[in-house]
């Protein structure tokens, strides 16, 4: 008997330790790093800016010389040859035997390497650099932009779970004095003081309790594995949130000061901005295809044709000028085409500035209500407290139904949900203030990478 306890005890220790190491008290500044460590957006952002990385490095290479060489080995079969070059003096010029008439060529090998240097392009080169570095800028800012929006959502998921798991609290809670209160009216049945429909509208409500509780069970269930499936933690981790999380709200401020700070810290603005830059950078890239180029060349060449020929050391250096003449025409149609690109961009622009001013100004009343909320459900729920008190003493002072009893404490349940989960509304709305505003990443002091 003794072994067997003591094989009890080993078991039930066993399943508390194998629960402790399944479950991770989680801040909400912790979750924040841990979505920026593991997004799959972000990392495909990182990709994007080493591809723009790599698109500069391209446009500066073009400052580089060019240089190519090539070679040939050629077997040749029985050709004829006529050399033109006179070889002898007037008796030999006439003579009819050709000193070159016994000569046989086989094979004929030649080399030749080629450089150039780049002078002058119509400044293409020096527009397609300044071009790219935009265009890299804008790389930058996007991954910026994205990684706000990965710290709301992680907020946003975060709150989602925090409320499930004070659902959870609050409802075993309000279960535990439900069935006391069943108890009392068992009491009171077998005293005769109570009928039994009374008993069982208690039993009812804690039925329905326990049903809220499975609710809030599966929406805790599933807020844990969204949550785990964004931090890149296990599936089965079972995450515990902070109660400080979701404390410390701020002043709402000036609408039109929101709206301004918005316009000058949004990334995607200042992206679109940098890109229209590039746009117009790329416009006179285009327009230097009007201008001939000037490069520095130099060649190489090395030949040798058996019984016949050998070059060596044969070394050329000068300028080269090369002018399209096609560009007249052709040109013209790209430049058109740049321009109506830099002119979406610019429309753009002004379609993503209005619609900035009305997602900060739809934040900011959201935040606004949200604060006016708290204050509506805290007195909600005073009342709801106080309407309980009295309600169960008309019920024992026999005034009222149990079913004013319970109406009575189901308003409170709810009072109590709604004023717990305002405050946590008001924050989110607080921190989608300020990631409309483009302050968020700032106001968490998360720097960029």
């Amino acid at each position: 008997m003794k072994r067997c306890s003591i094989l009890f005890i080993l078991f039930v220790l066993g399943i508390t330790t194998s629960q402790a190491q399944n479950t991770r008290a989680l801040t909400l500044d912790e979750a924040i790093q841990l979505s920026l460590q593991n997004s799959k957006q972000l990392k495909l952002e990182q990709a994007k800016i080493k591809e723009a990385t790599a698109g500069l490095r391209e446009a500066r290479d073009n400052q580089l010389p060019d240089v190519s060489a090539t070679g040939s080995y050629l077997r040749l079969d029985d050709p004829k040859v006529d050399l033109k070059l006179k070889l002898g003096g007037p008796q030999q010029e006439n003579s009819s035997a050709n000193p070159l008439s016994n000569i046989k060529i086989n094979s004929v090998a030649y080399g030749l390497a080629t450089a150039s240097l780049p002078i002058f392009s119509g400044f293409r080169i020096h527009y397609g650099i300044e071009a790219q570095k935009y265009l890299l800028q804008a790389a930058h800012l996007d991954a910026d932009k994205n990684k706000e929006d990965v710290i709301a959502n992680t907020i946003q998921a975060y709150s989602n779970l925090y409320k499930a798991q004070l659902s959870i609290s609050i409802i075993q809670e309000y279960i535990k004095e439900a069935q006391s209160r069943v108890t009392d009216f068992i009491n009171l049945e077998k005293n005769g003081t109570l009928v039994h429909n009374d008993v069982l509208k208690a039993q009812l409500q804690v039925s329905n309790l326990r049903l809220s509780l499975m609710d809030a069970s599966k929406n805790f269930d599933m807020a844990t594995l969204s949550m785990n499936l964004m931090l890149g933690l296990p599936d089965s981790l079972i995450l515990t949130t902070d109660s400080n999380s979701f404390h410390s709200l701020s002043d709402t401020g000036n609408i039109s000061d929101w709206v301004q700070n918005a316009l000058q810290n949004r990334k995607d603005i200042a992206a679109l901005s940098v890109r229209e830059k590039a746009a117009n950078t790329n416009i006179k890239a285009i327009k230097g295809e009007y201008y001939p180029g000037i490069a520095l060349t130099g060649n190489y060449i090395a030949a040798d044709i058996p019984n016949l020929l050998t070059v060596d050391n044969a070394l050329g250096i000068g300028l080269g000028l090369k002018y399209n003449l096609s560009s007249l025409w052709k040109t013209n149609a790209k430049v058109m085409q740049a321009r109506a690109q830099q002119e979406q961009l610019v429309i753009n622009q002004e379609m993503l500035a209005d619609n900035v001013q009305i997602q900060v100004t739809q934040a900011y009343k959201d935040y606004v209500i949200s604060l006016q909320k708290i204050n509506v459900y805290e007195s909600a729920l005073q009342e709801a407290y106080e309407n309980y008190k009295i309600t169960q003493a008309k019920y024992y002072n026999k005034v009222v139904s149990s079913t004013d009893l319970l109406d009575a404490d189901n308003a409170q349940i709810q009072a109590n949900l709604n004023y717990v989960f305002s405050k946590v509304d008001a924050a989110v709305a607080y921190y989608k203030l300020l990631e409309n505003s483009g302050l968020l990443a700032n106001n968490l002091n998360i720097q960029s990478k």
